[in-house]
C-alpha cells in the first residue's frame, strides 16, 4: 500500500525557518510530480510548490523567493524549505505525489499525505 508521510512542521515565529519532508513508500513503479499545498483554516486548499521527476519547478507566486522544493529520487522523498515565514504562512502543509504503483503501473494515481501543521507567530 502506498503512503506518504510528512514531518518537519510546528511552530515558530514570523522570519524563521523550517523545513518540511515528505516520505513515500509502499511498492511504487514511479513517481512522476511530488508537490506541497496548503489549507488555512477556513480556505480552500492551495499550491505551494511542486517539482518534476526532472527536476523542474514551479511556485506559487506568494512563496517565491522564500521557500524552495526539492526532491531525492533515490529515496522517494520531497522537501520544502521554508524561510522567512510570515503568519499568513500558517496553515496544514499536505504532501502530494502523482505516481504509479506497482500493482498498476500503466496508471497514474494522485496520493496525499496526512498532513503537517505549520504554525507562524507574529
Amino acid at each position: 500500500q502506498v503512503q506518504l508521510v510528512e514531518s518537519g512542521g510546528g511552530l515558530v515565529q514570523a522570519g524563521g525557518s523550517l523545513r518540511l519532508s515528505c516520505a513515500a513508500s509502499g511498492s511504487i513503479f514511479s513517481i512522476n510530480t511530488m508537490g506541497w499545498y496548503r489549507q488555512a483554516p477556513g480556505k480552500q486548499r492551495e499550491l505551494v510548490a511542486t517539482i518534476t521527476s526532472g527536476g523542474s519547478t514551479n511556485y506559487a507566486d506568494s512563496v517565491k523567493g522564500r521557500y524552495t522544493i526539492s526532491r531525492d529520487n533515490a529515496k522517494k522523498r520531497v522537501y520544502l524549505q521554508m524561510n522567512s515565514l510570515k503568519p499568513e504562512d500558517t496553515a496544514v502543509y499536505y504532501c502530494n505525489a502523482d505516481l504509479s504503483p506497482s500493482s498498476d503501473y500503466d496508471a497514474k494515481y494522485d496520493y496525499w499525505g496526512q498532513g503537517t501543521q505549520v504554525t507562524v507567530s507574529s
